[in-house]
């Protein structure tokens, strides 16, 4: 819930889902740790204080806990696939090994080579 509220345009279902997306799809990969809160809670992935900060906006935190129920039983983004990471939308980089997935929630999601 945490890290879709914080990372996502705040109003944007389809952004929550694809933030979420990106979480599971690490969960799942040895690379990274095999609990929400482990991925969740590594130094510099997701938005400073995304553990601690209060989510005080009522709606998008309604909003953010039933997309977060849906991610937990399995509802993935179709769009993202194996996605393990994203960035604001509009930035650019000159990496040659990004694979652009999809674009949602104000983040582009990407895999890497």
């Amino acid at each position: 819930t945490r890290v879709m509220y914080f990372e996502s345009n705040r109003s944007s279902a389809e952004g929550m889902l694809a933030v979420g997306t990106v979480v599971m799809n690490r969960v799942s990969d040895p690379a990274y740790p095999h609990t929400v809160c482990g991925v969740v809670g590594q130094s510099n992935q997701f938005a400073d204080g995304v553990l601690w900060k209060p989510m005080r906006e009522g709606r998008s935190l309604t909003l953010a806990r039933s997309m977060a129920d849906k991610v937990l039983h399995g509802y993935r983004h179709p769009g993202v696939g194996n996605a393990k990471f994203f960035h604001t939308e509009g930035y650019t980089f000159p990496y040659t090994n990004m694979h652009y997935t999809w674009v949602a929630g104000g983040n582009a999601f990407y895999e890497k080579y």
